[in-house]
């Protein structure tokens, strides 16, 4: 009797270890999840790059080309938070497999699009049943794995969920340099359908509960469809159309403050609501929610913000904005599993900070750009770019949903993956209007400086004058270049004043980290004690 209690211990830590083990087919499962993730979220920003191409392929306007990202964009933000609904219903197997399958049957179409209209349509769908994998993953992660492995399955959808936006661009460019852009598509084709299959063969987390589709809620669909929808198309054309003065941004405007009122009305007053959105009574989820949008405006701001000074100033290529852009990305890859390490042995909320200041270093040192940045200037902030980021979004994701009941994930990894979407649409629509704010307020100021009086104004203009000689109208052809020199000094300085603002901006967020309660050890992975 004396050496069975004295096993005990031994017993329960041997039946400990063995649960908590992870069984090679499910991890498979998983990481097959994560590749359809991958290519959900990678195929936003791998067509970005290409959109010259696109337009010239299918003879479209360039307001018509850009509904190439902005329909995909509307369609997977709002299918995003629905996800939790469908993955309670028809179960994560299911679901994942009709979003891998109707994702790759769509790639298929926008690859073999003729018209710009028809591109349009398939993107759409493409976005919306493709969508439905990016929240399927992180529930998955936080629900099916114990807890004590979370700092091992953390930094893996962290990574994909930050990498994949980062380098779409190079991803991008590689594919339409050598190939052409119709291979952006076609490339989904093979890996889609050998997902879908791993999905349907391995995949078996829990099960689906079919009544619950009885109850399924139309008229909250509707709300919310309408209320996102016109959300993201508001944010995405407002900048460019001086936002309510361009009728159809006002009529989008005004039918999401209706529709965003009757959605809250809906989901908090009927009985099985498409949206959860009590789970925000958490703390921890709904300041995890909050940096993830703001994490958003960063991620996707950033990968913006790059690239468009290095076409726009630089002239570069979308192959050579891909190579620059990569050191993020490598950057992101070699910290994931650092972090990982670090969560299990110091305090998440300070990892979060850290990569905060670190982010908004990066972005301080961009403030002195100039228009001779080149790959070796923008090394270091892209470094600390990558590395902050992968600090806060993994322990963020932790945070937020690692602690939550089991039964609430499904239901709020679709609204926090929304906040990082919404992020990046408020992020793109504010950097933009600051932009054109900023470098007309600048051209404005230089055109005021560079006049006759301005003695090395004139001696340019002579300089460019003598040069021109022999070629027409040389002091004309002068007077022009010289306007175009003004104009690019005050766009770069538009981006000093941009990054100094998003500098600012994730300093003063860094603070908010210590409202957050700190996660127990159990949760990250770490000893209990």
């Amino acid at each position: 009797m004396a050496d069975a209690t004295t096993a005990s211990p031994s017993m329960m830590k041997a039946a400990t270890d063995a649960s908590e083990r992870i069984p090679p087919r499910r991890m498979f499962a998983f990481l097959i999840m994560v590749f359809g993730m991958f290519m959900s979220i990678l195929d936003i920003q791998v067509v970005s790059a290409s959109l010259a191409e696109i337009q010239a392929g299918l003879s479209a306007s360039s307001s018509e080309v850009s509904w190439v990202q902005t329909s995909y964009l509307i369609a997977e933000v709002i299918a995003i938070p629905l996800s939790g609904f469908l993955s309670r219903a028809l179960g994560t197997r299911l679901l994942f497999a009709i979003s891998a399958a109707g994702f790759t049957i769509a790639s298929f179409f926008c690859g073999f699009a003729s018209t710009i209209e028809q591109m349009i349509i398939w993107r759409a769908i493409q976005g919306f049943l493709g969508a439905g994998m990016i929240p399927t993953v992180f529930a998955s992660a936080y629900t099916v794995f114990p807890r004590s492995k979370f700092h091992i399955v953390g930094p893996i959808i962290g990574l994909v969920a930050t990498l994949a936006p980062t380098i779409g661009p190079t991803v991008g460019g590689y594919i339409t340099g050598m190939m052409s852009w119709h291979w952006l598509f076609f490339i989904n084709i093979v890996p889609g359908i050998g997902i879908t299959v791993g999905v349907l063969a391995l995949v078996d987390f829990d099960k689906p509960d079919f009544a619950l589709l009885e109850h399924f809620d139309w008229w909250g669909l509707l709300f919310m469809a309408s209320f996102l929808g016109t959300l993201e198309y508001v944010l995405e054309e407002g900048p460019q159309s001086q936002w309510l003065e361009d009728t159809s941004v006002a009529i989008c405007a005004a039918i999401c403050a209706v529709s965003a009122i009757a959605f809250f009305w809906r989901v908090l007053s009927v009985k099985e609501p498409i949206v959860d959105i009590r789970t925000f009574s958490d703390r921890n989820f709904a300041i995890g929610c909050l940096i993830s949008f703001c994490v958003g405006i960063g991620l996707y701001g950033l990968t913006y913000l790059y690239p468009r000074y290095l076409a726009e100033v630089r002239g570069y290529s979308a192959l050579m904005i891909g190579e620059t852009m990569f050191i993020s990305g490598l950057a992101m890859f070699l910290t994931a599993p650092i972090v990982g390490r670090l969560m299990v042995k110091y305090d998440v909320r300070y990892l979060i900070a850290i990569g905060l200041v670190l982010f908004a270093l990066g972005s301080y040192q961009m403030t002195w750009i100039t228009k001779d940045y080149d790959f070796y200037e923008l090394l270091i902030p892209q470094i600390l770019r990558g590395v902050g980021m992968m600090l806060v979004i993994v322990p963020t994701n932790t945070t937020a949903l690692g602690t939550l009941a089991p039964e609430r994930v499904k239901n709020a990894s679709g609204l926090f993956n929304l906040t990082r979407n919404l992020g990046g649409a408020v992020g793109l629509a504010v950097i933009n209007q600051a932009l054109n704010e900023r470098t007309d307020l600048h051209i404005s100021r230089l055109h005021d400086s560079v006049t006759w009086g301005n003695a090395t104004a004139v001696e340019t203009l002579n300089m460019l004058t003598q040069r021109m000689q022999g070629m027409g109208d040389a002091a004309l052809m002068a007077m022009k270049q010289l306007s175009q020199i003004v104009h690019r000094q005050a766009v770069v300085m538009g981006y000093g004043d941009v990054f100094f603002m998003l500098a600012v901006f994730y300093l003063v967020l860094s603070l908010l980290v210590m409202v957050l309660k700190k996660p127990s050890a159990a949760v990250l992975g770490g000893d209990a004690h």
